[in-house]
């Protein structure tokens, strides 16, 4: 059974983590052996994002991406829990965002054409076999983060959240021939989803499924 890279994608609030639950647990009732991961990473580098985005650092946009760019090296190379080292162990990887999440947050703040140029290594590395969106309104983000949250994080206005969602629609146009995305209604109960994102996965599995 070949182990798989998959990566979900989605603007804020798209419900990405129940996904990859989701997903995680009907891949392994087929036998895989899954590893899930996110970005920001757990690593230091992960950490400043993070520390950033919770208005605890000030950083430039530019820098923000510069760290986005360190960050997911190190998530791909790292030796003890490395994307790389997970699917050589045999484990199928799940991670809540990659490169089209740079793309199209650090894209709605500074040339795109920058953003994909300065993370070509970690594309060159290593591809998803598949990127999931979850494709939801930012109305409804902005909704379901004010409900669940005590504050907002750094990229979290409707205003950002509309340019995020054009860049990543803008970058999937870029990238139709280089990578394989698939776009599913978010706006809809997790399960639907979830139903439409597993005949996506198992057609990954077994191409001979009618598409």
């Amino acid at each position: 059974m070949k182990n798989l890279f998959i990566a979900l994608e989605g603007i804020d609030g798209s419900g990405k983590s129940t996904q990859v639950k989701l997903l995680s647990d009907n891949l392994k009732h087929i036998g895989h052996h899954i590893y899930t991961t996110c970005e920001p990473t757990n690593s230091p580098i992960g950490a400043m994002i993070r520390s950033i985005f919770k208005h605890q650092i000030e950083a430039d946009h530019r820098t923000i991406a510069g760290l986005f760019v360190a960050d997911r090296l190190d998530h791909i190379l790292n030796k003890r829990n490395g994307i790389l080292y997970q699917m050589e162990q045999g484990f199928t990887v799940i991670s809540d965002r990659y490169l089209f999440s740079s793309y199209a947050y650090q894209g709605a703040h500074i040339p795109l054409e920058w953003v994909i140029a300065a993370n070509s290594l970690s594309a060159e590395i290593i591809q998803p076999d598949l990127t999931i969106f979850i494709d939801i309104s930012p109305e409804i983000s902005m909704q379901r983060l004010n409900k669940g949250r005590d504050s907002l994080e750094l990229y979290e206005t409707l205003e950002n959240l509309k340019n995020v969602q054009e860049k990543y629609y803008e970058a999937f146009d870029i990238l139709k021939e280089k990578q394989k995305v698939f776009i599913v209604d978010g706006n809809r109960t997790s399960g639907f989803i979830a139903e439409d994102i597993w005949k996506e996965v198992e057609r990954l599995i077994n191409p001979k499924l009618p598409q």
